[in-house]
């Protein structure tokens, strides 16, 4: 399915190499992704922007390993992943990745600390006490660590699934529409913590957003259409994404 393709180089976290995807067939056909070219920085917080029904959902699922390609290829660091068994695709999901997703994705009858470090502990591992009290230090969730989801805020909640994704230091941290459900203050907090954690921590994000507020805090913005890369913005203001935006029909 897939043809040999040079691994990326240094400093890039993932990539994206003449990526399609496609559903179906004949007429009934729908291009997903259309022959995608795109590398990611390490270190850097990156934005895939575009229109409700765009390529950037079905992008960032397949840079995860939560979707395959139809053809070209997907490299996480120097691996290759693209036809990688599902087996496999499991284990680079739970030891290199992060998630943070739009619904949360707590567990209700855990409190806030077992839901931070659930993951971990699904994996048999013991998180490092010191990076744990980093990670809830950087959150500000020390005085909630042992609430349940129900007497935590949105905002909090959201809180929790972040620094659920930072405290196994994964290589990448995916974040789908991560403040689609908070309202402007609330959100505002998660992509300031999500942004602290690039600059402090360096932790490597990409997000999925149609807001050109959130997609402000990123280092870069990827803007996608029809299936493909039309444009991007380097250390972008809310002003120009929305610009960026109108211009061209997102």
């Amino acid at each position: 399915m897939t043809e040999t393709v040079t691994p990326p180089r240094t400093g890039i976290a993932a990539r994206a190499v003449d990526a399609s995807k496609v559903y179906g067939t004949g007429e009934a056909e729908v291009r997903a992704l259309d022959h995608i070219s795109v590398d990611f920085e390490t270190a850097r917080m990156t934005a895939l922007v575009g229109p409700s029904g765009s390529v950037k959902s079905t992008l960032l699922h397949c840079l995860a390993g939560l979707d395959r390609l139809t053809s070209g290829a997907i490299f996480l660091g120097d691996e290759e992943i693209s036809n990688l068994s599902e087996k496999q695709l499991t284990l680079i999901r739970r030891d290199k990745l992060g998630f943070v997703f739009q619904s949360y994705n707590l567990i209700p009858t855990l409190s806030a600390l077992e839901n931070i470090t659930l993951p971990m502990a699904l994996a048999s591992k013991k998180p490092d006490q010191e990076w744990l009290d980093t990670v809830v230090t950087t959150v500000r969730l020390t005085d909630r660590l042992s609430h349940r989801p129900s007497e935590l805020s949105g905002g909090q909640q959201q809180r929790v699934a972040v620094a659920r994704a930072l405290l196994s230091r994964p290589e990448i941290i995916f974040a789908d529409e991560p403040t689609g459900n908070l309202d402007s203050r609330a959100g505002a907090e998660i992509l300031s913590f999500m942004r602290k954690a690039v600059d402090d921590l360096g932790q490597t994000t990409v997000i999925v957003t149609h807001d050109p507020i959130a997609a402000s805090y990123a280092n870069r913005v990827v803007f996608l259409a029809d299936g493909k890369t039309v444009d991007e913005l380097l250390e972008p203001t809310a002003d120009l994404v929305l610009d960026t935006m109108k211009r061209l029909g997102a």
